[in-house]
């Protein structure tokens, strides 16, 4: 097992190739991180559509959403929650500001694409018609919810969420084994799901999925049934009042971990050399 600090001086090198890496193999593991946390999503939805009472609901989707993180994590993939990150060897001066902000953008679109590949997959799959509709009433239910946040409230779950996440990645890098990484990322990101936290990268399957739903008669049939409201669901809600707060707060809650981590572990660079060296016994 690594310790903190030598998962934060390995994180200099693992930083270092993120940034580095050629765009269309960015892009592709940005894509394919997208479609793991959309259908980490997908499989949530459909295992608490019928489960009685919101905690109830919560948790069950909570136990079966890490299996994301997990698929990020070990079938390897470029994630931009987890990628806030690099701004550990941007402080240590290992990577430019430019080349962070290249990687932001490269993984967050790749992360849409993937994410949106998937909610279309669910749509047009008729995946969402499961239990005569209930599902597709369901997803429509929480993505008007997400859509009606504030932006303040958007903001701070999204700091909250990533502040989670970038711990279960941190977690995953002191661990040496596939039991090891997936029972240590479990738990932070079963708390973000059941507290009702926000994830830029989940929103980006949760709310299109509905919004693809709101053109299949048969689907807006069942949300009506179900006492959905459906009227403020739209792009613009899904864009600037939701996406964009949640994303800034991710940011937030990721470079809080990141900086923390640094100045504790690798700001004096003496003292990582010290952290470094092998011990006597």
């Amino acid at each position: 097992m690594n310790t903190p600090a030598g998962v934060a001086a390995n994180y200099l090198n693992t930083g270092v190739y993120k940034v580095r890496l050629h765009f269309w193999k960015m892009l592709l593991l940005a894509i394919m991180a997208g479609a793991f946390i959309a259908l980490a999503g997908v499989g949530a939805s459909t295992a608490s559509c019928l489960v009685e009472g919101p905690s109830a609901a919560k948790l069950v989707s909570a136990c079966v959403f890490p299996g994301g993180l997990a698929m990020v994590v070990l079938a390897g993939a470029e994630l931009f929650t987890g990628n806030s990150l690099l701004v550990i060897p941007l402080l240590s001066r290992k990577v430019r500001f430019s080349g962070v902000l290249r990687s932001w953008a490269v993984v967050y679109l790749g992360n849409l694409i993937g994410a949106l590949a998937v909610a279309a997959l669910a749509v047009y799959s008729h995946q969402l018609g499961q239990f005569s509709g209930a599902l597709a009433a369901s997803a429509m239910s929480t993505a008007a919810a997400k859509c009606s946040l504030t932006f303040g409230d958007a903001f701070l779950r999204g700091m909250a969420c990533n502040f989670l996440v970038c711990i279960a990645v941190w977690i995953t890098m002191s661990a040496t084994s596939v039991i090891g990484k997936v029972s240590g990322l479990y738990f932070p990101i079963l708390l973000f799901v059941v507290s009702g936290f926000e994830h830029s990268v989940a929103n980006m399957y949760y709310i299109p999925v509905a919004l693809f739903a709101k053109g299949v008669p048969a689907y807006v049939q069942a949300a009506a049934a179900a006492g959905v409201d459906v009227s403020g669901l739209t792009w613009g809600a899904f864009l600037g009042g939701n996406l964009l707060p949640v994303t800034l707060g991710n940011l937030a809650g990721g470079l809080l971990v990141g900086t923390v981590y640094w100045y504790c572990y690798l700001k004096d660079k003496k003292d990582q050399e010290r952290r470094e060296a092998p011990q006597k016994a």
